[in-house]
């Protein structure tokens, strides 16, 4: 009976692993940049990368990567980058809905406004605007940007904005003037962005990735306020020596103009009395 029971666990095991890959939506590419062919924990395929164009790297092979498992620590850990703007074509065969997975960690830099980059949909749609891995997450942190869009009779629409695309898209990692553009995977399925596995929290953090941006801003906000508290300018500093009020009232003052004023009076008022 006890045998029987551990079957049955281990069926109904199965079958919600089999469920949590099967709510995902259709893959259409997904490609490890910079890395050999990979299958995740959610069942996603990834193939090795091919393009020719930029240069490939493991330096990230020696750190772990937090917010993934290590058996998908891979995805993070290579990446393909370039020193100048590069991209991949992907090919979309029919019309629908679809979301755009970018992976990124930041491996190398230890500090903001190291690696600062855009990314560029069809040409000329700036889909990831000033990407600063780091300023985002840390280092040695995965994150995922998930773009979602639609193609509709030859009409490419993300982000509210719309182009016409042929039978690929293109996605480009445009050059800034912080260091060079990477990618670290990259995925497109069929589907909505409810049907994107989502990386867990932040470590430390309570809320999602989503509002870790508003909380970032925030805390430059409260530091900025803080600082400005922390600046205590007192009020009653002297700009130069200090000037007698001419409008104040001094009783010493007006005496001093009467008495001289009765020390004249009284020399004069007896010169008279002799006269």
């Amino acid at each position: 009976m006890g045998h029987n029971m551990q079957i049955m666990f281990c069926i109904l095991l199965q079958c919600l692993l089999l469920c949590q890959v099967l709510a995902i939506g259709k893959v259409i590419f997904a490609v490890n940049s910079g890395g050999q062919a990979h299958t995740d924990e959610n069942g996603i395929r990834y193939n090795e990368d091919t393009l020719s164009t930029g240069i490939v790297s493991d330096y990230g092979r020696n750190m772990q990567i937090s917010r993934v498992r290590p058996e998908d620590m891979i995805l993070y850990q290579t990446e393909r980058y370039h020193d100048e703007t590069f991209g991949y074509d992907i090919p979309l065969k029919e019309d629908g809905r679809y979301v755009l997975i970018l992976k990124f960690c930041e491996v190398y830099f230890a500090a903001s406004m190291q690696k600062v980059f855009n990314v560029r949909m069809n040409g000329q749609h700036n889909i990831v605007t000033d990407l600063d891995i780091y300023n985002k997450v840390g280092r040695g942190t995965a994150h995922d940007e998930i773009i979602p869009f639609s193609v509709s009779k030859g009409k490419l629409t993300v982000k509210g904005e719309a182009s016409t695309i042929g039978s690929s898209l293109s996605v480009e990692f445009v050059k800034g003037i912080y260091d060079n553009p990477k990618i670290n995977a990259i995925v497109v399925m069929k589907g909505t962005e409810d049907d994107v596995p989502k990386l867990p929290p932040i470590p430390g953090k309570e809320d999602n990735l989503d509002s870790f941006d508003d909380d970032e801003d925030e805390d430059d906000d409260e530091r900025t306020e803080e600082r400005k508290q922390n600046i205590k300018i007192p009020s009653n500093i002297p700009s130069g020596p200090k000037t007698v009020d001419p409008y104040s009232s001094n009783e010493s003052s007006l005496l001093f103009p009467i008495l001289i004023a009765i020390g004249l009076f009284i020399p004069s008022l007896f010169c008279l009395c002799r006269l």
